[in-house]
């Protein structure tokens, strides 16, 4: 019985001794410093996912990266490939599609047996620069389409037998002297989207295009209706630029000027000489989101007109009538007013549609107010 109560006792002191430890502060260890890691320098962000390659071919010189169709023996399409450098074109190659891809130069060693080539699909690349070399040996190209690249200037030395020429959404901001001088074939120049002036299209700088159809400069720079525009010009697009006058005498001798678009500028009544759209040739005129309080006067023959998001508050149809109402030999179709299509909201005028605007354009099929 004493050996069990001293057990106890030696037992209870053992506890007691342990909670006393346990109770005691202890000294806080400093934080441990993380030894010094190294971190690799980050890598250079890529967004080139890998190159896609073309189908097995019949052709022993189709580039492996293109797809040559048994078919058509002288196309070669490359678009869509995730392709950072043009392949090697084959000599017989007359239509080439490398648009949608990573390209951002056009070198000679890519082109150098394809003199033969019509058609240069070279559309939403990333292309900075093509060598003077490469443009000047195709002299059989129709067709560039160099649209949505990171271009600063027109290229030089372009092949003369070109008709048509696409350079929009780059970000040209100068157009060399003389560049268009001998392209008497060109029917489209498109450089809408790009970073032009006033000075950038100088007087001299169409020079040459003798029978340019289409000329877009939508979505520039420019203060002032671009001059000396070529004499065979039908459709003129000058949209969303800051334009904000038109000299009197402008359209006189654009006699084949059909489809003018100057929407998105600064136009006003004062701007705007009385008559300046009274043109036979013209069928198509936009003047919507400008700054215009009156509708302008135009020709009898004009069919399509986009008035609409101006400062108009009223609509006087006889002032704008080409003929006097009661003059009109509706039995003849070359005295009618030719006006189809006629939009006017965004404005402040209210409906109804004035009656006398009725009587006189008795041919619209479509008014919006």
């Amino acid at each position: 019985m004493r050996t069990c109560v001293r057990y106890f006792l030696l037992l209870s002191l053992a506890i007691a001794v342990v909670q006393c430890q346990r109770r005691r502060p202890t000294k806080p260890t400093p934080p441990q410093r993380k030894p010094h890691i190294q971190k690799p320098e980050p890598k250079e962000p890529t967004d080139f996912p890998p190159v896609i390659f073309g189908p097995p071919s019949i052709f022993p010189d189709c580039p492996k990266e293109c797809f040559c169709p048994p078919d058509f023996p002288t196309a070669i399409h490359c678009e869509n490939r995730n392709l950072r450098k043009i392949p090697v074109i084959p000599a017989r190659t007359q239509h080439l599609y490398l648009q949608n891809n990573f390209i951002d130069e056009v070198t000679e060693d890519s082109f150098k047996n394809a003199s033969e080539l019509r058609w240069l699909n070279l559309d939403n690349n990333r292309i900075k620069k093509v060598e003077r070399s490469v443009l000047e040996k195709l002299s059989s190209l129709l067709f560039l389409y160099l649209g949505k690249n990171n271009l600063q200037e027109v290229p030089g030395f372009l092949p003369p037998n070109l008709e048509q020429l696409r350079l929009c959404k780059n970000q040209i901001s100068k157009i060399p002297s003389g560049v268009f001088n001998k392209l008497e074939h060109l029917s489209m120049l498109d450089l809408n989207h790009n970073k032009l002036t006033d000075g950038d299209v100088g007087k001299n700088i169409f020079k040459g295009l003798k029978n340019l159809v289409q000329l877009n400069l939508a979505h520039n720079s420019l203060k002032k209706m671009p001059t000396n525009v070529p004499l065979n010009i039908n459709q003129l697009f000058l949209d969303r630029n800051n334009i904000e006058d038109i000299p009197s005498d402008y359209f006189k001798s654009l006699s084949k000027l059909a489809f003018l678009r100057l929407n998105n500028n600064l136009l006003t009544d004062k701007g705007v000489p009385k008559n300046i759209f009274n043109i036979s040739s013209l069928l198509d005129l936009h003047l919507a989101h400008n700054k215009l309080h009156n509708v302008p006067i135009f020709s009898h023959k004009l069919e399509h007109l986009y008035i609409n998001h101006n400062s108009i508050a009223k609509i006087n149809g006889t002032e704008i009538c080409p003929f006097p109402v009661m003059a009109i030999d509706w039995d003849k179709e070359d005295e009618q007013p030719h006006l189809r299509f006629l939009r006017m909201d965004g404005n402040a005028i209210s409906p109804p549609i004035p009656l006398d605007l009725i009587m006189c354009f008795r041919n619209l099929k479509s008014i919006v107010i």
